[in-house]
């Protein structure tokens, strides 16, 4: 049986309890999208900067390296991905979110949500 390919949907595997455990972090090299909320929650910005212009917010994320766009109609900020498609804030070492506790709702909300709701990438072949 063939890994589950990250950028093949079609080979990821059913999500079932307790399939994170051992996990190699497959969904945390998918391109993340986040709300201003969510950036809020990070840290990243606060309550009155979100009030002000985004695009500003948006140019200053970008020329600290936090995010690589925003979508103006869909108010999606794209994160940032390292040089070998990790998330901005995956632990290279122990392949875990070093922001767990506050990471983003598209975060905590896989794979309900995604490429291919109810399958997750990160599945090894058993």
């Amino acid at each position: 049986m063939k890994k589950p390919d990250v950028d093949r949907p079609s080979t990821w595997k059913q999500y079932r309890s307790g399939m994170c455990n051992g996990c190699y972090s497959g969904c945390c090299t998918m391109p993340v999208e986040i709300k201003l909320s969510d950036l809020i929650r990070l840290g990243l910005t606060d309550e009155d900067e979100a009030a002000g212009s985004v695009k500003k917010l948006a140019k200053r994320l970008s020329k600290e390296g936090i995010i690589q766009s925003y979508r103006q109609g869909t108010e999606f900020f794209m994160l940032t991905q390292k040089s070998n498609s990790d998330c901005l804030f995956l632990d290279s070492v122990t392949r875990l979110c070093t922001v767990y506790e506050k990471r983003p709702d598209t975060c905590r909300q896989f794979p309900s949500i995604g490429p291919r709701p109810g399958f997750c990438p990160g599945a090894s072949a058993k």
